[in-house]
């Protein structure tokens, strides 16, 4: 129960969410109490934000050219965004701005502090991974939007037998009134205003699973933007993500669904998200968009980071060298999580991902391949 990602959120954003979700089971009913509690308990942090900083939010001006880490969650952009954050040139979203979007400038010091005891104390990793978590580390900031508009990917694991539908109107923007998107729109400048004005002025580098699909969107506002997309073998990602939705929907969700109906809707995703990537990747500029593939980013990070910085014109690579070599060498004993890829895991991304063994050249297995493949890794 304490673990709900919108638990710092807005109060409003919360009643907003509960008044248009088709159901709430009973069991979770203390869930959605506690989020509501907490919500409402620190909404005189959000107005007292609002008050001191809004002038200096507003006037905060975001640089023309952010750099957005894509691709379908678990293709490593985590892994790439804590790189390119060892550029000091840069800047991010942080966790606590994440957690806390209506209040991490009021925040900073002791909240921020009694907020990073609770978390790095209870879980030193995230809890999907074994990736270190830390309140001031770089953090996707769907989790700044999902506490700050109903529009947010976000909410499909609060609500998951409204997943389908949700996924199609706030990662898609399918069937988004003029009206809803100005809302995410507004929402999202200001989180990144407050993330410049944090980093003092600094481009921000972003990392966003779900912006695979927003291009559009993105390229409205910011059309000097600069991409980064990452792909990964659809076997290893598929099982990597089955472990995601297992690990952060029994801690966020309200409705209850069933393994095969997770199964069903992490398919229909990837398909939908990577569809929508292939159609509007080609509205980036020429020079203002990079594919990187997992494999080549694990085996050779500096070569991969070096040819990102080298296609999308930026500066400063031999000054951020060594700060990358001292970072890997930090994470050099980091330990994968190992799944099974059986014969019925081959089968059904055969069947439901078969494009993108084409679009991205990684090689299909039959599934009496099964034994030899033996295990993945994450």
């Amino acid at each position: 129960m304490l673990e709900h990602p919108l638990a710092m959120g807005s109060a409003r954003n919360w009643l907003r969410l509960l008044s248009n979700a088709e159901g709430i089971d009973v069991r979770y009913l203390p869930r959605a109490l506690f989020v509501m509690t907490t919500t409402l308990l620190t909404s005189p942090l959000r107005l007292a934000e609002r008050l001191g900083y809004g002038n200096a939010v507003r006037s905060t001006a975001i640089h023309p050219a952010p750099i957005f880490v894509l691709g379908h969650w678990r293709t490593g952009t985590t892994h790439l965004h804590l790189l390119l954050c060892q550029d000091p040139q840069l800047g991010y979203v942080s966790t606590f701005q994440a957690l806390a979007p209506g209040f991490c400038l009021v925040g900073r010091g002791l909240i921020e502090r009694i907020v990073a005891f609770w978390m790095e104390n209870s879980h030193p990793t995230r809890l999907i991974d074994n990736v270190p978590l830390r309140i001031d580390a770089p953090q996707e900031e769907e989790f700044a939007l999902g506490n700050s508009t109903p529009h947010s990917f976000l909410h499909v694991f609060s609500f998951p037998r409204q997943a389908a539908d949700l996924f199609a109107r706030d990662t898609l923007f399918q069937d988004l009134s003029p009206q809803a998107r100005a809302e995410w729109s507004d929402r999202y400048l200001e989180i990144l205003r407050k993330a410049t004005l944090q980093a003092g002025g600094k481009r921000l580098v972003l990392k966003n699973p779900a912006h695979s699909a927003r291009i559009r969107a993105l390229l409205e506002l910011f059309p000097e933007a600069r991409f980064i997309h990452m792909c990964r073998n659809p076997y290893d990602l598929f099982l990597s993500t089955k472990k995601l939705w297992q690990v952060v929907l029994p801690r966020s969700q309200l409705q209850a669904i069933g393994p095969e109906e997770i199964e069903r809707l992490i398919l229909q995703f990837f398909v939908q998200l990577v569809q929508r990537y292939l159609a509007d990747r080609e509205l980036i500029p020429p020079g203002n968009l990079v594919e990187v593939r997992f494999e080549d980013l694990e085996a050779d990070p500096l070569a991969e980071v070096s040819r990102v910085y080298d296609v999308l014109g930026l500066p400063g690579l031999a000054h951020v060298e060594p700060r990358l070599r001292a970072y890997l060498a930090s994470v050099a004993g980091y330990r994968k999580n190992s799944y099974e890829l059986t014969a019925d895991v081959i089968e059904q991304v055969n069947r439901h991902w078969s494009f993108a063994f084409d679009v991205w050249g990684y090689r299909r297995l039959e599934p009496s391949a099964a034994c030899d493949a033996g295990q993945a890794a994450d």
